[in-house]
């Protein structure tokens, strides 16, 4: 069966410009024509059913990046402690349908415990439940009692990081994702970086014998010194904190090496920002709170301006939001964009980096993240233009993935 989208305007995940009264035709799941002219009278019918979303913006779905669906994205960080995997996989589950009808078609999940990630996915691509399409990275590699440890990655040495890459390899992850530097977890140090650069390139090696990408979380410049000199493929966070605190001294010279190398960043902007309006939301802090919240604005702020300084420097940025970390919901990809926006990319630089940008370095664009023929039909409506304002894309009216649409909202039409 044939569908026809009509709406005032295609933005299509590429430089190009937006096209007024587009017209997209969908046939078996893969976009087959795109053209300018809503009437499109030629092509209604009896086999074809036209949907009339005049008032929105036409766009790829989002891609969002970097999320942990088993996390809660309330707060609660270790309730994944506490359950059984069986939990987990519903828990992710929810995570995941969440995150499809927020528009967001495809996500990177970079760190789930054990196979409970990875069996949804499974799940999903067997029809079973609704959700975006997922690439898994399943448990993250880190050292032992090392950052996300409580996941199930734990893995030492050269030959123990090898080891891992192999086992990671055979229970299905898409992409191999290594801690390479304290974070969030307990008895950890942010501002060190954990595995050695052996180590990194040990991951780095294997990972790319068997055909698959790298990424590394990396919240200090010694972790991205190791990933650079690894060879890893990308980097999350892309952080430059020094000492006990949240100061950062941003290094010209490594941001060099980091565009020389072609290895792109993941912003996770979002996580201050929701960190930032949880805190601010409360009636009452208590002084330790309020140290929190005003460590976390630092942050924010510190983090705006070197994605400015990275990318003046060459380096290229995706979009990903850390969504279930902290207070980071599974629709924060809007905010996402807006704070990319805000750091120097215009609209359309950001909305690519959430789509077509994000695809080809996921290595899934030939599939999808444009508005394409020959591509899937994952495509979602958004009320007005959300280029005046990123926040926007958060007006989610239609979301179509494999031609099927999965959402649909009042409020469209003509």
């Amino acid at each position: 069966m044939r569908t026809v989208l009509l709406a005032d305007r295609l933005v299509d995940g590429t430089d190009a410009p937006a096209i007024d009264d587009p017209v997209v035709v969908v046939d078996d799941g893969t976009i087959r024509e795109v053209r300018q002219g809503s009437a499109a009278e030629d092509l209604r019918d009896e086999g074809t059913t036209v949907l009339d979303h005049r008032g929105t913006t036409l766009m790829p779905g989002l891609i969002d990046a970097h999320v942990h669906l088993n996390l809660p994205g309330n707060g609660g960080i270790f309730e994944v402690l506490d359950n059984s995997d069986a939990y987990v996989a519903v828990a992710t589950a929810n995570a995941a349908r969440t995150a499809l009808h927020a528009g967001i078609t495809t996500v990177r999940d970079v760190g789930s415990r054990g196979t409970t990630a990875i069996d949804v996915r499974e799940a999903l691509r067997n029809g079973i439940g609704d959700g975006p399409r997922m690439l898994v990275a399943g448990p993250p590699m880190t050292i032992t009692g090392g950052h996300c440890w409580y996941f199930g990655g734990e893995a030492d040495g050269v030959d123990g990081v090898r080891g891992q890459v192999r086992h990671l390899n055979k229970i299905g992850a898409d992409w191999i994702k290594v801690i390479g530097s304290g974070g969030g977890t307990p008895r950890t140090q942010s501002h060190r970086a954990s595995y050695s650069a052996g180590e990194v390139a040990a991951i780095a090696d294997e990972a790319h014998r068997h055909g698959i990408k790298v990424t590394m979380h990396c919240l200090c410049g010694e972790a991205m010194e190791n990933a650079v000199a690894g060879g890893v493929d990308g980097i999350e966070h892309g952080w430059f904190l020094v000492g006990e605190g949240q100061d950062q001294v941003f290094s010209e010279a490594l941001a060099d090496r980091i565009a020389e190398a072609g290895i792109t960043i993941t912003t996770t902007l979002a996580v201050g920002y929701e960190i930032i309006a949880a805190m601010e939301g409360r009636t009452r802090l208590t002084a330790q709170e309020q140290a929190y919240l005003d460590g976390w604005r630092r942050t924010r702020d510190f983090t705006l301006t070197q994605f400015g300084r990275l990318r003046s420097h060459g380096v290229k940025f995706i979009g990903g939001t850390d969504a279930g970390w902290r207070y980071t919901r599974f629709d924060s990809l809007p905010a996402e964009a807006y704070l990319m926006a805000e750091g120097g990319m215009t609209a359309e630089q950001a909305i690519g980096a959430c789509t077509g940008g994000s695809a080809d370095l996921l290595g899934i664009g030939d599939q999808t993240g444009r508005v394409k023929p020959g591509l899937a039909a994952d495509l979602i409506a958004v009320g007005g233009d959300p280029r005046g304002d990123l926040r926007g894309l958060s007006d989610v009216r239609m979301v179509m993935k494999d031609g099927d649409v999965r959402l649909e909202r009042p409020g469209t039409g003509a």
